[in-house]
């Protein structure tokens, strides 16, 4: 079997498919296949677990398997790769598949942002640093190191409360509409939220500015929901002005706020889920999920729709592709681990400690 993965690049998809449940037969137990909501559905068909990051991580640490294949993007290969035991291995299935918004924070940007902040005030006394789940083990490791957490899109309002009883400031990071939405949603005024752009000398804010502020927001964002516009919403309720709008926190600020309903993807899914039969939903969050609950409630009537007309799906999450799927798994019955995603031990300690942090939370 080769380790190069040039031979399967071409391969058609009825041979993936049939290849692919061969090889999975054949590994039995020995391997577990992660697929999230946002996959797409040629590969999310093979997964043996569904869910989000989170969710799917702690499932594959209960699990007996001794390989983890994600089909997500890297940073929920490396969350797999921290809460699994040390004989389990985390595989990401093309190393590519990364998250635009999770590179929008470094460890070297946040760093310097650490050290601009304490030119001004004592961070480490007076600022909680909370990295969205959506970002690299090392910043989970610098949360760590420095008193703060994780948070996921369903738990940031609890894991804000946690942090403001701790200390007066949060930083937030790398998407400013989660911790803008749920700030708000804790009673803080906007003009209490600033953003803080890396790229600018002291986050592009004086320092009087930074002192007064309650939560420095990342300037960073997902880029499919910001697809979502206010005018989506509107144009949807003057067509439908029975229908119900949901949406992920993770969209602008004036997206949820038109919405009837704003929560995580396993919450989107459970409210269209226990809906009455006949509603009709517009929904602001990734095209394949969104396509996966239209033709899963169509039998109870209820109407799903994508909330943008352009069509946009997580495109790096989308570079898992059966032929790489195919790839990983055929390797494995050969004895042969093809990118291992391996988080080092010392930022593994700490990232674990910022999770349990989480967990234990909320």
């Amino acid at each position: 079997m080769s380790i190069t993965f040039d031979p399967y690049r071409d391969l058609d998809a009825a041979t993936c498919d049939a290849r692919i449940l061969a090889a999975k037969a054949a590994l039995g137990e020995k391997a577990v296949i992660l697929g999230h909501h946002y996959q797409r559905a040629d590969v999310y068909r093979h997964a043996d677990l569904t869910g989000d990051s989170l969710k799917l991580s702690r499932l594959a640490a209960k699990s007996a398997a001794q390989y983890i294949v994600f089909c997500g993007v890297h940073f929920m290969a490396e969350v797999a790769d921290i809460l699994t035991g040390p004989e389990q291995v985390s595989i990401l299935p093309d190393l590519s598949a990364g998250c635009s918004m999770a590179d929008m924070a470094n460890l070297s940007k946040v760093e310097r942002a650490w050290h601009e902040l304490s030119s001004i005030l004592d961070p480490d006394s007076c600022i909680t640093p909370v990295t969205y789940i959506n970002s690299a083990a090392d910043l989970k490791a610098f949360c760590a190191g420095h008193g703060g957490i994780v948070c996921t899109s369903s738990n940031a309002g609890k894991i804000l409360e946690w942090s403001f009883a701790r200390r007066e400031k949060v930083l937030f990071f790398p998407d400013q509409h989660l911790g803008r939405w749920s700030g708000h949603q804790m009673g803080i005024p906007l003009e209490d939220m600033l953003v803080w752009d890396c790229d600018q000398p002291m986050g592009g804010h004086s320092a009087e500015a930074v002192k007064k502020a309650r939560m420095l927001l990342w300037k960073g964002h997902c880029s499919v929901h910001q697809m979502f516009q206010p005018q989506h919403i509107r144009n949807f309720r003057e067509n439908y002005p029975e229908g119900r709008v949901i949406a992920h926190p993770e969209c602008s600020f004036e997206v949820c706020t038109l919405s009837d309903y704003v929560g995580s993807t396993e919450y989107i899914i459970k409210t269209i889920a226990d809906a009455p039969g006949g509603t009709r939903w517009l929904v602001g969050t990734e095209l394949n999920l969104v396509d996966r609950l239209a033709e899963a409630f169509e039998p109870q009537g209820k109407i799903v729709r994508f909330m943008s007309p352009t069509v946009c799906m997580c495109s790096t999450m989308a570079r898992i592709d059966p032929q790489h799927l195919l790839w990983v798994l055929e390797n494995l019955l050969e004895g042969n681990v093809v990118n291992r995603i391996k988080v080092p031990e010392a930022e593994t300690k700490l990232a674990r400690l910022a999770l349990s942090r989480m967990l234990e939370v909320s």
